[in-house]
């Protein structure tokens, strides 16, 4: 049970890190898609697409560690039914 705790603990602390880091990243796509549309240089398209790229990697982490959350979150209740049906 603690164990599951202290992973929980954990997992939400990088979601945290994780969440600000999205905000910065996607800020930064949005700045060189705009770039991108005002210079229309090939070079201008790369850094916009590659910006999205990151950004779009990072949301699909985040999304890995939601779901490990609320996999972790039902393995606790599971854990707590368990006690409190043998107590």
């Amino acid at each position: 049970m603690s164990q599951v705790a202290t992973r929980l603990k954990s997992l939400r602390d990088e979601l945290s890190m994780i969440d600000e880091q999205l905000d910065h990243l996607a800020d930064d796509a949005d700045d060189q898609a705009i770039r991108a549309l005002v210079s229309e240089t090939p070079g201008a398209a790369f850094e916009a697409n590659d910006a999205r790229k990151h950004a779009d990697a990072m949301a699909r982490h985040r999304d890995h560690i939601v779901s490990s959350i609320a996999e972790l979150e039902r393995r606790q209740d599971e854990l707590l039914d368990k006690l409190t049906a043998s107590g």
